[in-house]
């Protein structure tokens, strides 16, 4: 599954009102958007909130970590431990899941996410 393409950059949240190496949700029209403030790493991801193993609203209650020789950045499901990349939202070592991702940038204390 591919990042989406931001063609509209939309306020999401403040930087304190996601924890840091953790996630938050935020509802956007239709989409719950789980954003994920990974400081260890100093990166941002945004990810669809939906996990697509048992279509729970949860990814963003998921635990950060990395995984592989390149230390890619993951979020597995809290509930049956699903692991995802946070780069491209294929599932880790299952590959018919994946979710999908945004692009997130950050400016001012202010989070934003690209929608397409």
């Amino acid at each position: 599954m591919e990042t989406a393409i931001a063609t509209e950059w939309i306020l999401a949240c403040y930087v304190d009102d996601v924890p840091e190496n953790g996630g938050s949700c935020i509802k956007h029209g239709d989409e719950q958007i789980a954003i994920f403030n990974f400081t260890r790493r100093g990166e941002w991801y945004a990810t669809q909130n939906l996990c697509p193993h048992k279509q729970q609203m949860a990814i963003s209650r998921g635990m950060i970590g990395s995984t592989g020789d390149a230390c890619e950045p993951k979020v597995a499901c809290p509930f049956h431990k699903k692991a995802f990349s946070l780069l491209t939202g294929e599932c880790i070592g299952e590959e018919e899941l994946a979710i999908k991702t945004y692009p997130v940038k950050v400016a001012d204390g202010k989070v934003f996410v690209g929608i397409a």
